[in-house]
């Protein structure tokens, strides 16, 4: 299929072409270190089906521009929801302020690429709305039909379609096609007068096709309603420090939060990260190595050219539990001394680039999970998390279990309520002590959130044992 042209959705309503717009980003940058201008069309939609019945939907069209220009550690940016020359112009009045008195010369471009990690296919296009709505009427009535114990069944499903352009003075120009869906699917199961939930998620960018397979939305619902009715049996989690296993995949979240964020280069170029200047030294113990890969086919997290325009790729962070590397963008690797990791994200147009993670995880080890739950003898297993919180300067975080199990000598116990792992993620890295070769990354559901900004990743690792973890709970 031919690739749409990018020209099409930014300048047919416009007095601008993409011959022009080159001289106007060189004039608008003139005298500054670095920076672009950013150019986005996208289109989203997403269902909500709640109680039987669709409760919402709806469409939304986006365009814009985003302008920025960067003076050492200074950044002027400006954006538009109006793509013209006038606007432009507008915004550099703007950024032409940070560069004032400064004869700086423009830094080097990112390199090329010709990777393509996913279609350039819009989704939302190649469904009609009836069967989508009809798609969360049969996931409603399946889900249902499974068990008398359902009480309330939601579903929602979302896409969108992005294209994007990033100009810069020095006459480089790279565009990106991004595609993304997502569905969810959440239950409640009510017994005895009980109510509990159970909820399972999936997505990535590419086409709704895999959504619409029965075998997809059936496990979904599978694995929903299961968590639901193993809550319905669950006791309070016992509170204190106790060895904590965890299970591969979505708790990688923990790793995100914990971890991942204060690798960030931006907390570490202001010395504000528990992990400041600490490259070489261990901070994890033996065997953990972690990844920031943007270039992984298909996954939500990953891009082709992050939102600066440079390619992504396997960053390795921590290796051996040797701190090797931070997540750089432009900005901070410049001032860092260091090359960029093609980790520069922002929401939108309307949002300057920082620093931020694609799909970060840990590598698998050699333990058998089975033999890793049987060391742990006395503790608990946690196998999904919720929500959760970290202080970058400290690492010290919060998270809440929504799917977790005692440990009675060495295999598992009753189902859990209630549970939170407390501690601070440089700690909990040391007291690693065993590794599962069962790494897997989740399923497609990851929202990080920065500096008021959202952006789509992946986390992942395999089955862990933590020794010594604070679980804070609710038995008396």
């Amino acid at each position: 299929m031919t690739s749409p042209d990018p020209s099409s959705f930014f300048y047919r309503n416009s007095d601008l072409d993409s011959a022009r717009i080159g001289g106007l980003v060189g004039s608008a940058l003139a005298g500054c270190d670095d920076g672009e201008l950013y150019l986005q069309y996208g289109v989203s939609e997403s269902f909500g089906f709640d109680d039987g019945r669709l409760k919402n939907a709806s469409f939304d069209t986006q365009q814009g521009f985003g302008l920025r220009g960067l003076n050492g550690e200074t950044t002027g940016f400006a954006h538009a929801n109006e793509l013209s020359e006038s606007a432009i112009r507008r915004a550099a009045e703007t950024v032409k302020l940070v560069a004032q008195g400064h004869g700086g010369e423009i830094a080097l471009a990112p390199p090329r690429t010709n990777a393509r990690l996913y279609t350039d296919e819009n989704p939302l296009e190649l469904v009609p709305f009836a069967r989508k709505v009809a798609l969360c009427q049969q996931i409603d009535a399946a889900a249902r039909a499974r068990d008398p114990r359902v009480a309330q069944v939601s579903v929602g499903l979302s896409g969108s379609w992005q294209v994007i352009e990033i100009v810069r003075p020095d006459g480089f120009v790279a565009r990106d096609i991004r595609p993304l869906v997502r569905l969810n699917v959440s239950i409640v199961a009510e017994q005895n007068g009980r109510r509990e939930s159970g909820f399972h998620g999936l997505g990535g960018r590419w086409l709704y096709d895999r959504l619409f397979e029965p075998a997809t939305w059936n496990r979904a619902i599978d694995i929903a309603l299961e968590q639901a009715l193993i809550n319905l049996e669950s006791i309070p989690a016992p509170a204190g420090e106790m060895t904590v296993v965890l299970g591969p995949g979505w708790p990688g979240v923990l790793l995100h939060e914990a971890v991942g964020h204060g690798l960030e280069g931006d907390f570490n170029r202001k010395g504000s990260s528990a992990f400041s200047g600490l490259i070489g030294e261990r901070v994890a113990a033996p065997g953990v190595t972690v990844i920031d890969d943007g270039a992984i086919e298909g996954r939500r997290g990953s891009l082709t050219i992050d939102d600066e325009g440079t390619p992504t790729q396997r960053n390795v962070l921590i290796e051996d539990g040797i701190l090797k590397g931070y997540i750089q963008d432009r900005l901070n690797a410049r001032l860092m001394g260091v090359a960029p990791t093609g980790n520069g994200r922002r929401e939108s147009y309307a949002h300057a680039p920082m620093p931020r993670m694609t799909n970060t995880f840990m590598l698998g080890g050699s333990d058998d999970p089975g033999e890793i739950l049987s060391r742990a003898k006395k503790g608990i297993f946690a196998k999904s998390f919720g929500g959760g919180q970290v202080d970058i300067t400290s690492g010290k975080f919060v998270f809440s279990c929504t799917e977790a199990y005692m440990i009675e000598n060495g295999r598992l116990g009753a189902p859990i309520k209630g549970a939170t792992l407390i501690g601070d993620g440089p700690e909990v890295l040391k007291k690693v002590t065993a590794i599962g070769n069962d790494m897997a990354l989740d399923e497609g559901v990851g929202i990080c959130g920065k500096g008021g900004q959202s952006v789509p990743a992946g986390v992942g690792q395999p089955t862990l044992l933590i020794e010594g973890l604070t679980v804070g709970g609710t038995a008396a």
